[in-house]
């Protein structure tokens, strides 16, 4: 049996791993329903934006699905913690998400373009608030949450859904959704020719500027202003732990201490700063492989970047800092982590195989005349 420690560690890297999964293939589908009603001038065009992502957005969202799954088997503590203090905010993600398959399948049932103009600014908001949701969730992870664990580890939260819009992680929910959309006009440059293209390219060019400089201020904020947390008394990183046991400060730039112990983790934010400028230089020379793989690095280095700052932190208390869930003291037992770990080596390549399978597939351009022709089997 692996170490307990070591465990957890692979645990910690397979959480981060679904988030940039999720957020790199459903990054796209957000950004292309962000684009939807603005990018696709004509009937025409709008129907080859959704049929870029019509065979695969499905799949992507099982990401989410996975995500919620891996947290409630091998970090009950988080999800239980998570899911109840967010209810309301997760609940108007669920909402949002119930637009894109319901928009998906109806929006060219009938002709009437009031109907199909309808559907298209409910794939917007299927786009728009799952973004601005998640951004905004991690932006409140990164400056913590008001909680409290009882003597019996039971969660106590004591905020409210308004009190999740403060300025930081307003600004994570802005800065996200330029990502996503950014991330979506860079997979809809690729897949569409023509003057759909052209104003993927335009948006490419707006919206990374945009991006860069939201991510250079929430990093400045973080290092001036923003609590960051840090555990002080001795942990024993190989046994099973009370959250309660540990005792936690915080205070402004200790969300920057693990950049000092591992000056490699600079990688992360350094990728995520240089994609801003080549993503736009590989789009704009037709590089359209090349374009996508960057705006992915962008993607995942931005989720590292979150990540590794907060490591070992996974849900910080902001009120009750000594009950902060951390990777040492919120993870299932030994033997659940092995067991999840065991079905996880079988059936995780399959995914990957199974993704990359699909994606190889159904690559090529999608133009107008192969809507036209294909009138009634696509979206």
């Amino acid at each position: 049996m692996l170490d307990f420690e070591i465990l957890r560690l692979i645990w910690w890297g397979i959480l981060v791993f679904l988030v940039c999964g999720f957020a790199v293939l459903d990054g796209f589908d957000f950004g292309i329903g962000i684009l939807l009603p603005f990018v696709g001038k004509t009937d025409d065009e709008r129907r080859v934006m959704l049929n870029t992502i019509g065979p695969t957005w499905e799949g992507s969202q099982t990401w989410l699905i996975t995500l919620g799954g891996i947290s409630f088997g091998a970090w009950s503590i988080v999800y239980a913690a998570f899911f109840s203090g967010l209810y309301t905010g997760l609940l108007v993600l669920l909402f949002a998400l119930f637009l894109r398959p319901v928009g998906f399948d109806y929006r060219s049932k009938l002709p009437d373009p009031r109907w199909r103009n309808a559907w298209d600014w409910a794939l917007f908001v299927g786009g728009l608030v799952p973004a601005t949701v998640l951004s905004l969730a991690a932006g409140n992870l990164i400056v913590g949450l008001p909680f409290q664990l009882t003597d019996e580890l039971r969660s106590v939260y004591s905020g409210g859904f308004w009190d999740l819009f403060r300025p930081f992680p307003l600004l994570c929910a802005a800065t996200g959704v330029a990502l996503f959309t950014l991330h979506g006009a860079v997979f809809l440059h690729w897949r569409t020719e023509g003057a759909l293209a052209e104003r993927a390219l335009r948006v490419i060019r707006r919206s990374s500027p945009l991006f860069a400089a939201g991510f250079v201020l929430a990093g400045v904020w973080v290092g001036l202003d923003v609590d960051g947390y840090r555990i002080v008394s001795p942990i024993d990183t190989s046994i099973a732990a009370n959250p309660l046991a540990k005792t936690v400060v915080k205070a402004p730039g200790l969300w920057l201490n693990n950049y000092r112990l591992f000056p490699w983790l600079a990688a992360a934010p350094a990728v995520v700063l240089a994609g801003s400028w080549l993503v736009v230089k590989c789009s704009a020379g037709n590089r359209h492989g090349s374009a996508f793989v960057v705006s992915s690095l962008m993607v995942i280095g931005a989720v590292v970047t979150a990540g590794g700052s907060m490591f070992p932190f996974i849900m910080p208390s902001n009120t009750h800092p000594h009950s902060s869930l951390t990777v040492w003291d919120a993870s299932s037992s030994q033997y659940t982590l092995q067991l999840l770990l065991a079905a996880t080596a079988v059936l995780m390549p399959i995914v990957l195989a199974y993704t990359i399978w699909v994606y190889r597939v159904l690559r090529g351009k999608v133009t107008v005349e192969h809507i036209r022709g294909n009138e009634h089997t696509l979206y």
